[in-house]
């Protein structure tokens, strides 16, 4: 996995494209907002921060204020990659983040993208 090259990459410059991404598909910035808020315990503020001092994804997730525990709910492939497979933490973390945008993209409802641990 070329983690060197991701990781020097801005998150607003990731951000953009997620948000071109789910805009193209009808979907809105407020979809992508959500999911990473939930993801990582950033509000809208910090969001905005993140992306106006162009910090990098390395950066933005050591500033992560929660990492959502059910995180680890979250399967599948992206780029490639089965997700829970991942073993670099910080990359896994960053391809969470694709997963649920990517989600987003597909239309699946905001209650199954935002995992919850079964009752």
């Amino acid at each position: 996995m070329p983690s060197n090259r991701i990781l020097r990459m801005t998150f607003a410059s990731i951000y953009v494209l997620y948000v071109q991404k789910v805009e193209r598909k009808g979907k809105s910035k407020a979809d992508v907002d959500t999911v990473i808020e939930w993801l990582t315990g950033h509000d809208d503020e910090s969001l905005a921060k993140a992306v106006a001092d162009e910090v990098d994804l390395e950066t933005f997730f050591a500033e992560t204020p929660a990492f959502n525990p059910d995180a680890s709910l979250i399967t599948g492939v992206i780029c490639g990659y089965r997700v829970e497979d991942i073993e670099d933490p910080l990359m896994q973390k960053i391809r969470y983040m694709d997963k649920l945008v990517d989600e987003v993209a597909r239309g699946k409802k905001m209650t199954s993208i935002l995992r919850t641990p079964a009752a």
